[in-house]
């Protein structure tokens, strides 16, 4: 394999959301893109904080990379996107699925926002869609259409490595809730096996880890063949009705994420907060039992 296949991946975990954001770097350049960063949020007081995406800005500038994109794996509702703030500081474009439009349909609607919010995907710079491809420097990413945790979930192969969001998680630890709406059981199983029929030796990195029973540390890179022989959810052949049947089932049981109210509002406008009101200060809305 060449070495422009094996892109040089850096993992930043951040404690408070359990989220993984990744700078993918060219190995024969110093072209990168970074993929699912992390704006900190403190919901009790409302403020923002930078420190998680500092540190990514600080080893990009210590290594001194060329951010080419700044990649979005879905609309999170777990954490709130720097995706602006980086692109502000270092460049790059920012890309989502074009999916992202059904998305911000459906939360418009929830959080009953105007006519001024636009439900064209504009916020971004690029909309993806199932094959397109997209350079890394000398590196070639192309992108998978991975449905099922949201409507516009993708996951991004560059060179032999995938990043796959919310879609698969650690092989001890399974695979993504399906009860946002949008979501689909029989869509994520699809997507799944569609991620499971690359290479066996493609490095998988997910988007979360919240160590599973039994693991003492935090994990976050496996390959298609671990997944395929132990995902704990998919592994072993287990067949798509078994899958729906378990998945389903385990969604009634989970709680809202703590953060899902503030992070879609602003994620679904590319990380940008909603427009400030007369006094200068962006609010955030709580719709009352729509969620």
């Amino acid at each position: 394999m060449s070495s422009n296949r094996h892109p040089d991946v850096r993992g930043f975990f951040d404690d408070a959301t359990n989220t993984i954001t990744y700078v993918v770097k060219d190995p024969a350049g110093p072209s990168c893109a970074i993929v699912d960063s992390v704006l900190d949020f403190d919901y009790a007081s409302g403020r923002t904080d930078t420190r998680s995406a500092d540190a990514v800005i600080a080893h990009v500038r210590a290594e001194g990379l060329t951010v080419e994109w700044i990649l979005e794996s879905h609309v999170h509702a777990d954490h709130l996107s720097a995706a602006p703030y980086i692109q502000k500081l270092l460049g790059g474009k920012i890309g989502i699925g074009q999916k992202i439009t059904v998305v911000q349909d459906t939360f418009g609607k929830i959080f009953n926002e105007g006519t001024e919010f636009q439900r064209d995907g504009s916020q971004f710079d690029r909309l993806f869609q199932e094959g397109d491809r997209f350079d890394i420097g000398g590196l070639e990413g192309h992108v998978l259409h991975t449905p099922g945790h949201t409507p516009a979930c993708l996951t991004y192969v560059i060179g032999d490595a995938a990043f796959v969001g919310d879609t698969l998680f650690m092989p001890d630890f399974g695979t993504a809730r399906c009860d946002f709406p949008g979501g689909s059981a029989e869509a994520l199983f699809a997507s799944i096996q569609k991620i499971l029929s690359l290479p066996d030796d493609t490095r998988i990195f997910v988007g979360h880890d919240y160590k599973a029973p039994g693991r003492d540390t935090y994990a976050w890179e496996t390959t298609v063949a671990e997944e395929k022989a132990k995902n704990v959810h998919v592994g072993a052949g287990r067949s798509e009705d078994e899958f729906v049947k378990m998945r389903n089932a385990r969604d009634e049981t989970l709680a809202m994420p703590r953060l899902i109210i503030p992070s879609l509002q602003i994620n679904m406008r590319a990380g940008q907060m909603p427009p400030a009101e007369a006094d200068g200060t962006s609010y955030l809305k709580v719709p009352v039992d729509k969620l």
